[in-house]
């Protein structure tokens, strides 16, 4: 009988510690399995948001080779005409404009004032335009300005003789930025994209004609520039004119000449940021053209040092608490309910 009963004992001992065994391995499989769901749910989340990423992003990148590429192409050309011709063209083919309007249609944007966003885009393009217009006797005097900084008289004239055919293409920046910008705050730089590739291949066209068939020669690939960059505004802002954006473009409006000094002082800001990098650029193209260019290299490597130095002593001494107290105010101003309350969100 103890026998009987010793391994009655040692069964349920037995079947206790499989039950054991089971529930163990059980919740290892059940963890194993949550795992797994965390990280297949993990890599799901990743590539949704590098769809979405990427859906912006890509369209960006597009364009921006696409501009890119036009200045390659006229200097590709400029070069089949002689080192002069194309000295010429690299002086003159570097300039570009900058503006708070990105920020601005961001927040608006945001805070679904959408209608506030049309007449940023409309201060951005006055403003602009009135810029261009004031760096005019650059463009006009140019050839008197490189002689006075060292260039080949041949070069000098040269430039100066594009940089006045070139004024049409200056004029352009002035819309171009702000339509891209305007359209970018609402999640479409793919109309940008296509725009661009569109004038990409037009712009290639038309320098060959220009070029081969109506012997124009650098004036020809200054007016091809011109045009390509016409075009341009054209698509983009055919496209916001012709119910594109229904809800940010509501027509012209007067308010879009208000709070322009309040504009201007954002975009001159927005501008000094990018201003050092960019004539740093631009004084190597015009060293390289000059016979006592000496140094070049080291002023490049002093100039970048110096740009971060400050750079870092702003961010240093910058008060980003009031900073952020401001950029919270203005949206807080564009989310207010009264419609009349439209001027500019701009804290001196």
């Amino acid at each position: 009988m103890e026998e009987a009963m010793s391994s009655e004992q040692s069964a349920q001992n037995e079947l206790v510690g499989g039950l054991a065994i089971s529930q163990l391995v059980g919740e290892e499989d059940h963890d194993r399995d949550r795992g797994g769901a965390e990280e297949t749910g993990l890599k799901r989340r990743l590539w949704v948001e590098t769809k979405k990423l990427w859906h912006l992003v890509g369209p960006t990148i597009l364009s921006r080779i696409c501009a890119a590429t036009l200045a390659v192409v006229t200097q590709a050309f400029a070069g089949h005409l002689g080192d002069v011709e194309l000295a010429s063209i690299s002086i003159v083919n570097t300039t570009g404009m900058s503006s708070a309007l990105d920020t601005l249609c961001g927040q608006a944007f945001g805070a679904k004032r959408y209608h506030m966003l049309g007449i940023h885009l409309q201060r951005s393009c006055i403003v602009l335009f009135l810029c261009c217009c004031l760096l005019l006797p650059i463009y006009i005097f140019t050839t008197p300005i490189l002689k006075l900084l060292g260039q080949p008289h041949d070069v000098a004239v040269q430039s100066g003789l594009v940089a006045v055919w070139s004024i049409p293409q200056h004029m352009s920046f002035a819309f171009v930025l702000p339509a891209f910008k305007f359209l970018q705050a609402q999640l479409k730089p793919w109309v940008f994209a296509w725009v661009s590739m569109g004038t990409l291949g037009v712009h290639v066209a038309i320098s060959w004609l220009f070029m081969y068939k109506f012997r124009l020669g650098v004036v020809g690939i200054a007016v091809a520039m011109d045009l390509s960059w016409w075009i341009m505004v054209g698509g983009m802002f055919g496209y916001v004119l012709c119910g594109g954006c229904p809800e940010t473009w509501t027509g012209f409006s007067v308010k879009a000449f208000s709070g322009l000094w309040d504009f201007f002082k954002l975009s001159a800001a927005s501008g000094v940021m990018i201003c050092p990098d960019d004539w740093t650029f631009k004084e190597l193209h015009i060293s390289f053209g000059c016979p006592t260019g000496v140094g070049i290299w080291g002023g490049m490597i002093f100039g970048t040092a110096a740009q971060t130095t400050i750079l870092a002593i702003i961010t240093i001494l910058c008060d980003w608490e009031k900073e952020a107290q401001k950029a919270v105010l203005r949206v807080k101003r564009l989310s207010s309910p009264n419609p009349d309350d439209d001027h500019l969100m701009a804290e001196n």
